[in-house]
């Protein structure tokens, strides 16, 4: 009897056991910090607080493929608010961001609303002057330290550095970047490029400004500025013969992308000419006048 009970205990937990036990799915905790209950049975956790692990391994993309951009502005959330997975109110869930919260802006989109969250609060349209089509809505993507995803931009306030916070005050700057720096006694002080968005809010930014320090009266001033320049994030700044280099992605009236370059001297911005697409890394080529004059 007890060769039999052994047996049949042997082959359900090796055999039977195995082949009818459905394997444990992976999930992740969504917040940074969840209560648990521990009972004498197991620890619990509240699905709501759970991500699977595809949609978990799908966010930590969203990580790596920011990493291959530079942030285009900082902010900090003005509520609570649901970071999701795509600019979308139904992408899955990634985290929710808490009030106050800093992050890094790396692109936006400007997008449809659903049908049925067509008659829900309004969006104000993410630091626009006037208010977008009620059916249209900004998201931003954003990180916020080791998490990173897409928020609503009428969700986030944009901390434009103080030194020339009193430049934006009759604009709306939507990003800045850091050229490079001048030295006054001892110091380093960044210039920046700054873009801001004037006219329609299908563009992430139509106008660029470029700000360096004034030894002399000891204040950032307008180094160069251009209108009419409808571009979208990310803004791409590098060095070219140790010189500021940075591309703007434009399009022009027919719709075609190309990507404008610029350059800076001291405190000299040019335009070094365009390059055909949004992907490419190549400059522009020089004219033939230069050509010559090099020789």
């Amino acid at each position: 009897m007890l060769l039999i009970v052994a047996a049949g205990a042997g082959y359900y937990f090796l055999v039977y056991a195995p082949g009818h036990t459905a394997p444990a799915e992976i999930a992740y905790v969504l917040p940074l910090s969840v209560t648990v209950v521990d009972t004498p049975a197991q620890i619990r956790l509240d699905v709501t607080d759970l991500i699977d692990s595809q949609t978990y391994q799908q966010g930590q993309q969203e990580l790596r493929d920011m990493e291959k951009i530079q942030p285009q502005a900082t902010g900090h959330t003005s509520n609570e608010v649901n970071l999701r997975l795509k600019p979308s109110r139904e992408a899955p869930q990634l985290s929710l961001l808490a009030p106050n919260e800093t992050v890094q802006v790396f692109g936006r989109r400007y997008l449809e609303r659903a049908p049925k969250d067509a008659d829900a609060s309004p969006s104000t349209g993410d630091n626009d002057q006037t208010a977008p089509a009620a059916n249209r809505e900004a998201w931003y993507w954003v990180r916020a330290g080791i998490r990173g995803g897409w928020v609503l931009g009428r969700f986030i306030t944009l901390d434009i550095p103080p030194e020339i916070s009193h430049f934006a005050q009759s604009v709306n700057t939507v990003a800045w970047m850091v050229l490079g720096s001048v030295p006054d006694n001892g110091r380093m002080v960044p210039q920046y490029l700054v873009t801001d968005r004037t006219g329609s809010p299908e563009f992430d930014f139509d106008h660029i400004r470029v700000f360096t320090w004034s030894l002399k009266s000891q204040q950032y001033v307008t180094a160069y500025v251009e209108s009419n320049v409808p571009g979208f994030f990310p803004i791409v700044v590098s060095r070219v013969e140790d010189k500021p280099v940075f591309r703007l992605r434009l399009v022009d009236r027919h719709g075609n992308k190309y990507q404008k370059i610029y350059g800076m001297a001291d405190t000299i911005v040019r335009p070094m000419g365009k390059v055909v697409g949004w992907e490419s890394n190549a400059m522009p080529s020089a004219p033939a006048s230069r050509k010559r004059r090099r020789k």
